[in-house]
């Protein structure tokens, strides 16, 4: 049997960046990282946006990774043993580990309505979705976008800027609404019909269409149809927590692996989890969170390589994410207004100029804040976040 000082079970930005962390520490014992990708880590935004439109090779997405860390790609963990600290591999080989980071990030979310076995129909996720929703794009003039969270506007965007004729069909009244609020995706929502993309608000799926093999479009549930050469479906993730069930890790009431606030992994010496799967007891959020965004999973890499060399921290960074639509406009988002949303809003700056931030509060203090054009004030953002203060508006207006 072989051994590693350190296991990262997945391929993501959490163990590259976990790796990273630890040299950084100083730790120089063995890593093994181990992917079920054929890739080595990348960055996944990306997917939706550069990449997607030819404008970065693929291996621009690859993320830094030490020299001297043994990177294992198209290698799937099947069980981790959390007493025996072993890890049983795809090709029936075990790997003993003194501590593991488990990372196995989400799945898309499938929608199970009539047509979904019809060619032509793409969920996006990783670089070889990327490759062939670009392939099936070549030579096609419509597409329809199902979804109207920040993938779902990225994908319209780039699928625009590819040339194609846009429908994006969503839940929402308008675009972005659930993390970004009524005003500020009224904003979103503008941009993209500027560019030609036509937004169908308040509108649920029920199937798509097709002639033979071939999806030609959708339908929703109010007898709308939509023509498209190709659908591509944005409907949000679940946490790929499979292997944490097999291993007989905790599972939390938020789907995610249960941790402690320094992301150990309850009940289990030695092992951490990070990202998507992750639900860990949070500082900020006052109780158990799990965040799926990109930053956060590196953010959690850190945390967890700092614990592995003795460090003793806690989770503690306000969650940060950030969408581009095309080169349209970049919108930046911190915060922590989980599923309780928040009950109030103020704006500063002006939405008409397209630089503003929308500040989120729930009981008078912020839980969280949007900006276009304004980064600057993401930094005051965090701190009345992590204060958790309670915040006089005239001053969030920019009044005072």
């Amino acid at each position: 049997m072989s051994r590693a000082d350190i296991l990262l079970v997945g391929g993501g930005v959490a163990s590259a960046t976990c790796a990273k962390e630890l040299r950084a520490q100083g730790f120089d014992g063995s890593i093994v990282l181990a992917g079920r990708e054929m890739d080595p880590p990348y960055e996944r935004p990306p997917c939706s946006k550069e990449y997607l439109r030819g404008a970065v090779e693929r291996d621009a997405t690859y993320l830094e990774i030490p020299g001297d860390v043994d990177v294992r790609t198209r290698t799937s963990v099947l069980k981790l043993d959390p007493a025996a600290k072993t890890a049983r591999l795809a090709d029936k080989s075990e790997l003993e580990y003194g501590q593991a980071l488990i990372a196995t990030g989400a799945n898309v979310r499938r929608l199970p309505v009539d047509g979904a076995q019809l060619e032509g129909i793409h969920y996006l996720r990783a670089l070889g979705n990327s490759d062939a929703i670009r392939r099936d794009a070549h030579g096609a003039g419509r597409a329809v976008v199902v979804g109207g969270s920040y993938l779902g506007t990225e994908l319209a965007a780039s699928l625009t800027d590819l040339g194609m004729q846009v429908t994006m069909v969503f839940l929402e009244a308008v675009p972005l609404e659930r993390h970004y609020g009524p005003a500020a995706g009224a904003w979103f929502g503008a941009q993209l019909e500027q560019r030609g993309v036509r937004l169908v608000p308040g509108a649920s799926l029920a199937a798509f269409t097709g002639e033979g093999e071939r999806v030609t479009g959708v339908r929703t549930e109010d007898g709308q149809s939509f023509e498209g050469d190709l659908v591509v479906v944005a409907a949000g993730a679940v946490p790929d927590v499979m292997l944490a069930k097999q291993s007989g890790l905790p599972i939390g009431d938020l789907g995610g692996v249960r941790c402690d606030a320094g992301l150990r992994v309850v009940d289990a010496d030695g092992l951490f989890a990070a990202g998507d799967m992750c639900e860990w007891d949070s500082p900020l959020h006052r109780g158990p969170a799990r965040v799926e965004h990109y930053e956060v999973a590196a953010g959690h890499g850190k945390t967890a390589a700092r614990n592995m060399v003795g460090q003793d921290v806690v989770h503690d960074e306000v969650p940060y994410f950030w969408s581009d639509l095309g080169d349209w406009a970049t919108s930046e988002y911190v915060g922590i207004a989980g599923p309780d949303g928040w009950d109030d809003e103020v704006v500063r700056g002006s939405l008409d100029d397209g630089a503003f931030t929308v500040f989120q509060l729930r009981d008078g203090r912020l839980v969280a804040a949007v900006t276009v054009g304004r980064g600057d004030d993401l930094d005051e953002a965090r701190r009345l976040i992590a204060s958790g203060e309670r915040t006089d508006r005239a001053v969030l207006a920019g009044d005072t």
